[in-house]
């Protein structure tokens, strides 16, 4: 609830200030117990109890990653679930939050399309994540040092209201307040809602999931793209209105010998030319269901040079990628499954996760080069 929420939620019977001592309670001082707010009469504490729970979701599992990233499954209160996750980074760290439980848009190298959708998620459910990953991880005291990346499960732009809304809990300064330019959203391109974003006053940075170079590829990957062709989701993009220190960025997941060519990359150059944006690649991170293959090394390095000599290109860190953490990885697993894939303890099974195996044998020794890299490694630029 936004502080006007709490205002009308109390109605006449509370004088005006209480609404403000709530809202500080829950959103600066983290407060997860209503009952504890202790500034309050008894009578409202318990009021507050009964009509107004807060919903923070809780921890239904957490799965431990070798690499230092967490990934929860959260129980919201209606009993459904949904993933985020926590990739700590020195004294910074990112949380990686969903928009909708499960996501109905289909891109054809992503776990989370196999489930479908099954609902969006309210503005409290959004920033319930972050109250829950904070809380786990005692990040309360620092919320300039943490990034809020909206590239979970579900599709933000096909729940625009309930992110905006939840934008402007996160970024309140006399709430959680953290800093606009650390949130981002991710959309697979949906037009219509890009242009109400841009005229949204708070609003998160632009990412836009591109994993093609040319319309008839993005249609095959994307079928989004045959609603929202390629050459009019630039054009948007060119009509964006960027703040002063905003850049857009573009999400590029290479797929082993399908998008993954210098001739890709030379295209990918022109479709972005006269855009003040960057590029983040993402070498596929793969999962059980999806027909694509990793490229190796060389070839992420190769399309990143080319497309380096034209804008600034980045080659994003995989990070949990033993317990299914991963961009494109986030799918709520039945038991069955998770025994499977090692993961039913909560920590990676290096004998039964074929993950461990893939994480060890080609991207630790990746990790230890880099050179063809920036010099860190980014999770979003």
């Amino acid at each position: 609830m936004e502080l006007v929420d709490l205002q009308a939620a109390l109605g006449q019977a509370e004088p005006s200030f209480r609404a403000r001592q709530i809202y500080d309670a829950i959103y600066r001082r983290r407060v997860t117990d209503l009952t504890a707010i202790s500034n309050l009469p008894k009578n409202l504490r318990a009021r507050l109890a009964e009509e107004f729970p807060l919903g923070v979701p809780q921890v239904e599992q957490r799965y431990d990653s070798v690499d230092g990233t967490r990934r929860y499954l959260l129980r919201l209160s209606d009993g459904k679930t949904v993933e985020t996750v926590w990739m700590p980074e020195g004294e910074r760290s990112t949380i990686c939050i969903s928009s909708q439980i499960g996501c109905p848009v289909d891109c054809k190298f992503c776990l989370t399309a196999l489930m479908g959708l099954e609902r969006g998620l309210s503005a409290g459910e959004i920033v319930g994540q972050v109250l829950r990953i904070a809380a786990e991880n005692n990040l309360a005291a620092n919320p300039g040092r943490v990034n809020v990346v909206m590239m979970g499960q579900g599709e933000p732009l096909l729940n625009l209201p309930n992110v905006i809304k939840a934008t402007r809990l996160l970024t309140d300064p006399a709430g959680i307040a953290i800093p606009t330019r650390r949130i981002t959203l991710s959309t697979s391109g949906i037009i219509p809602k890009i242009e109400e974003l841009g005229r949204e006053p708070v609003r998160p940075k632009l990412a836009v999931s591109l994993n093609a170079s040319t319309e008839e590829q993005r249609r095959e990957l994307m079928p989004i793209t045959r609603k929202y062709h390629l050459k009019d989701l630039i054009e948007a993009c060119r009509a964006y209105p960027l703040r002063p220190w905003e850049k857009l960025t573009f999400e590029y997941v290479l797929l082993g010998g399908v998008n993954d060519t210098d001739a890709d990359a030379r295209r990918v150059v022109r479709l972005l030319a006269r855009l003040n944006a960057k590029v983040n690649l993402i070498a596929l991170n793969p999962g059980p269901g999806i027909p694509f293959e990793t490229p190796g090394a060389a070839r992420v390095a190769s399309f990143q040079a080319i497309v380096k000599g034209s804008m600034p290109c980045f080659v994003r860190k995989p990070r949990g990628l033993d317990v299914y953490a991963a961009c494109g990885q986030l799918k709520r697993m039945e038991s069955k499954e998770k025994t499977h894939l090692g993961l039913g303890r909560g920590v990676a099974s290096p004998s039964t996760n074929p993950m461990t195996h893939f994480t060890a044998s080609r991207y630790m020794a990746w990790m230890s080069g880099r050179s063809h890299t920036s010099s860190r490694w980014p999770n979003v630029e």
